[in-house]
């Protein structure tokens, strides 16, 4: 399936690959996706994020703070997060939850292979297929962004739903341009 990619999504790719290395996942997962599409700068798929205003500093704040629906999940079940981490912290000291494995304090992963979880092979999988609907001949990473923007391929789709970016409106944007070849 790669030799359908255009070298900037091979790129996005492989930074994914990289971040999710550098923050010791074991899993390349579609956040790592979005992250590396932000960080692709030069690309019609970052653009269309730029645009939009999902940069990848607003990316990194969301994938640090718990999601509404986690929130109001525990509240429902009587644990308010905000009490929680004061306690902590009474107990242990300002920033202990920042020192935390959860937080990013992992050991880094040097080398090997990293696999991809089932939602970034999804993002895969539906980017092709974007592309094929569309009848372009390569795959570029405005075809990974509209599979990110799919509801099965895990935490990239809830990050960019909840910042109001969706599929129709994206594949939209892209019918603006012409088709038949991906512009990377």
């Amino acid at each position: 399936m790669f030799e359908r990619f255009t070298d900037p999504a091979r790129r996005v790719v492989v930074m994914a690959q990289e971040d999710a290395r550098e923050r010791a996942d074991d899993r390349i997962r579609s956040e790592h996706l979005l992250l590396a599409m932000c960080r692709a700068g030069d690309t019609r798929g970052a653009a269309l994020l730029a645009e939009r205003g999902v940069t990848r500093q607003v990316v990194e704040d969301d994938l640090r703070t718990p999601t509404v629906p986690d929130r109001d999940a525990l509240a429902s079940v009587g644990i308010d997060l905000d009490e929680v981490r004061g306690r902590v912290e009474d107990a242990f000291g300002p920033g202990a939850l920042e020192n935390t494995r959860a937080a990013g304090m992992r050991r880094r992963r040097r080398f090997g292979h990293i696999p991809f979880d089932r939602g970034a092979k999804k993002v895969l999988e539906l980017a092709l297929r974007e592309a094929i609907h569309r009848g372009d001949r390569a795959l570029g990473t405005e075809h990974v962004l509209l599979g990110m923007l799919h509801r099965e391929t895990g935490r990239a789709a809830t990050i960019l739903h909840a910042r109001g970016l969706a599929l129709r409106d994206l594949r939209a944007a892209l019918d603006d341009g012409a088709p038949g070849a991906a512009s990377g």
